[in-house]
């Protein structure tokens, strides 16, 4: 099924956002729901799933009049959202909180990284690990090192970088000996946290997501990984939400929020000047029905 139809209620709260709300009509109709479905979702569940802690990371480049955004579409055979288009991200790795890690960053300590997200110190995984997951992902999944300064060349331009990649997703080293043989240090502090996004309690696999945005340089060249991604997409917030709106652009509601959220913002340094000294909710939809199909409720606290 596609979320691209589901109907989304916002209760009130302080943090609502009233010219980010979707279109009213947008509903998932019974008939293209998977058998049971509904029924699942009247009786509810007495044991929902932990959700399982993951980073995502929106890559922002300088264009000439507005920011990009890259956009990444998974595979129809991946295990999560397939065909959708999505930031890189994935599952939070305790190793990302490690030692060996902790080594190659900067701009960012324990402390900071716990209050900034409304987590204790000692979190498992460690708070800075959501940084770094971030950027591992994006650096698998695309190639490419967050930060304009981080000193590695894409992928696509350098065999040995590809290498290295190529090595780490195939877990022959880990994301620290990674980091050593790129010999790049991590400047998290060039990234900033921008949403807190939790998998509805209904759903058998759920994601405690934290959403974060980079900068990358203009003439950044993505690689996908073809075992999970098939496309690659720069877009304006703009051109990806008109896309979305003509189906033909597939994504999940976090998603499209997130996107609408930057639409109104002209520059990379616009956006991490914006959500540096923002508080970010934590939000927890809730699948309900409808009179025609099944939609989202979505309820935003404080994070």
């Amino acid at each position: 099924t596609t979320t691209a139809g589901l109907v989304y209620i916002w209760r009130d709260s302080a943090h609502a956002l009233p010219d980010s709300m979707p279109d009213p009509d947008q509903i998932i109709p019974f008939d293209r729901l998977p058998p049971g479905f509904a029924e699942s979702i009247d009786a509810g569940t007495s044991s929902p799933a932990v959700p399982k802690p993951a980073a995502t990371v929106v890559l922002m480049r300088e264009a000439t009049a507005d920011i990009e955004i890259l956009l990444l579409r998974r595979s129809r055979s991946a295990g999560f959202v397939p065909g959708a288009f999505v930031f890189p991200g994935g599952r939070v790795d305790d190793a990302d909180g490690g030692e060996d890690v902790l080594g190659r960053i900067q701009g960012l300590d324990l402390e900071r990284a716990a209050a900034r997200l409304g987590i204790a110190p000692d979190s498992r995984p460690s708070p800075t690990a959501y940084w770094v997951t971030a950027v591992r992902e994006a650096f698998e999944e695309t190639g490419l090192i967050t930060g304009p300064d981080a000193g590695a060349p894409p992928a696509s331009k350098s065999p040995r970088v590809e290498a290295i990649r190529d090595a780490l997703m195939t877990d022959a080293i880990g994301w620290a000996e990674a980091l050593t043989r790129l010999d790049v240090s991590l400047d998290l502090a060039a990234m900033e946290y921008i949403a807190h996004w939790i998998t509805p309690e209904a759903e058998p696999r759920r994601y405690d997501t934290r959403f974060f945005a980079a900068e990358v340089g203009a003439d950044s060249d993505p690689v996908v990984d073809p075992r999970e991604m098939v496309e690659a997409l720069w877009l304006t917030p703009g051109d990806a939400l008109d896309r979305q709106a003509d189906g033909r652009l597939p994504m999940v509601f976090p998603t499209v929020h997130t996107i609408r959220g930057l639409s109104r913002f002209r520059s990379c340094g616009d956006v991490l000047h914006h959500f540096r000294s923002s508080s970010i909710p934590a939000i927890l939809p809730k699948l309900v029905r409808t009179p025609t199909g099944i939609g989202l409720e979505v309820d935003e606290t404080p994070g």
